[in-house]
């Protein structure tokens, strides 16, 4: 497998898991304005937001662009399973056909 898709893929994953930690700090109620936004969960978040970005632009260097929007499309699949996962939320009819909307996206980009 090409490295450059590699980093694509991580650049997903960690765009996921930055995504958790933005919901978790969401579901919390916070004494102040400031602290609402300025916390640990916020802060890693947004930092691991930044990391994903240059790693996405440094993966970008290598590729042809055809495999792409299938990669990127993952996250919303990854971001589905780590919130069963991290917060109990049930994989709903609703958000398969979500899912089964973006896979025929993707299928529609490629004909």
């Amino acid at each position: 497998m090409n490295q450059y898709l590699l980093l694509l893929l991580l650049s997903v994953l960690i765009a996921s898991f930055a995504q958790i930690l933005l919901k978790k700090s969401a579901l919390k109620t916070y004494s102040s304005p400031i602290r609402e936004y300025l916390n640990l969960y916020v802060i890693c978040g947004y930092g691991m937001m930044f990391l994903s970005m240059f790693i996405t632009v440094l993966s970008y260097r290598g590729l042809d662009f055809s495999n792409v929007p299938v990669v990127e499309s993952l996250g919303y699949v990854v971001v589905m399973l780590l919130g069963c996962l991290f917060f109990k939320e049930k994989i709903t009819r609703r958000k398969v056909l979500g899912m089964a909307v973006i896979l025929c996206g993707i299928f529609v980009y490629y004909r």
